[in-house]
């Protein structure tokens, strides 16, 4: 019996002790991911990234740092497949992540994988407990614009103006889809409504027109087109 007993005390101590290493890696990981995010903050990536990445190896469930992660790859580094991995990790740990299932489509539209990014956003939206629901419905009703969806494209952008109603992104999106359909006059209306609430422009027509033609000599691709199709709705 005594055998016993002293078998079931060394089964609880060790129990107790990996109980008490698992609490303070996971401490030690928010600090790390706490010092990353400082970095991230002042813009320096290199620091930032190393200290993440330390969070991940002492707490493989830090949903938060495999997300910053994520964020790095996705606007900083541009990788954007590293940069699906780590969102997906996200949100295999918290399926409820929003934040990180809307970057998760920011990233398979970045690579014009359209229906997956639009599944993406689906599941970020389906959470009623997300506070950026606007910015969700907001990049799921551009990625709608590009596959010339244009009626989904209107009624997306319409419910992130429902969440958000001085979001002047959704009133960009707007003029383009009523452009493209050819309601010239909704297309101008929807895109002084997005320089009014612009901070930038501030409702300012002839300094939003100055910003995009300079713009426009930078900008490649898609974006070039959408500053020429501004113009053209900013001239009606």
């Amino acid at each position: 019996m005594k055998v016993y007993i002293f078998f079931i005390f060394v089964i609880l101590f060790l129990s107790s002790c990996a109980s008490t290493g698992s609490v303070k890696d996971a401490q030690k990981a928010s600090a790390h991911y706490q010092l990353g995010v400082s970095y991230l903050n002042d813009n320096n990536i290199q620091p930032a990234f190393v200290e993440f990445q330390k969070a991940i190896e002492l707490n493989p469930l830090d949903k938060e740092s495999h997300h910053a992660l994520g964020v790095i790859y996705l606007m900083k580094l541009e990788d954007y497949p590293k940069a699906i991995k780590h969102f997906q990790q996200a949100l295999n740990i918290d399926k409820n992540f929003s934040e990180a299932a809307t970057n998760l489509g920011n990233a398979y539209a970045n690579m014009r994988q359209y229906n997956e990014a639009i599944q993406a956003y689906k599941v970020a939206i389906a959470n009623p407990q997300y506070k950026n629901t606007a910015m969700a419905l907001n990049n799921m009703g551009m990625v709608y614009y590009r596959i010339s969806k244009l009626d989904d494209a209107i009624s997306a952008f319409k419910e992130a103006l429902k969440r958000y109603s001085s979001f002047p992104s959704p009133y960009y999106g707007l003029a383009l889809c009523y452009n493209a359909k050819g309601q010239y006059g909704d297309a101008a209306t929807a895109i002084m409504r997005a320089i009014e609430f612009d901070p930038f422009y501030k409702g300012n027509r002839e300094k939003a027109i100055e910003d995009l033609k300079d713009k426009r000599f930078k900008a490649k691709g898609e974006e070039e087109k959408d500053i020429i199709d501004y113009l053209e709705i900013l001239n009606y």
